[in-house]
């Protein structure tokens, strides 16, 4: 059991990486997320943040990765259960568009208030 408990465990890290790496080959905002996120890491480092600012920064790029990876998930869902036109499916899939929008104005508001003090 240990050997296959272990082995579930490590392949489960697999699955996980192969779903990042899907994500991002398929989808256009993921690819704007991750140069975003290079630029945002870029700029922290040149920038020397403190702790409690890389904090901050971690958690809106957290933030906004896993918003933009769930409501893939929930087009994709809602795609392949009604691949015709719904209301309520439209109405899923723009809640879901809407919490990204809302962690994505979250980070730039966060991004300001940490950066824009290093810049000035």
């Amino acid at each position: 059991m240990g050997n296959s408990y272990i082995s579930r465990r490590i392949a489960s890290f697999g699955y996980a990486f192969s779903g990042i790496a899907a994500f991002l080959r398929s989808e256009p905002h993921a690819r704007i997320h991750a140069l975003a996120t290079v630029i945002v890491v870029a700029a922290g480092c040149w920038y020397k943040l403190s702790a409690p600012e890389w904090t901050g920064i971690i958690m809106v790029i957290t933030l906004v990765w896993i918003t933009e990876m769930m409501n893939t998930v929930v087009e994709k869902i809602m795609d392949h259960l009604s691949p015709d036109h719904h209301p309520k499916v439209k109405w899923i899939k723009d809640v879901a568009a809407g919490a990204v929008l809302i962690a994505a104005i979250a980070a730039a508001i966060t991004g300001a208030i940490i950066f824009i003090p290093h810049i000035l």
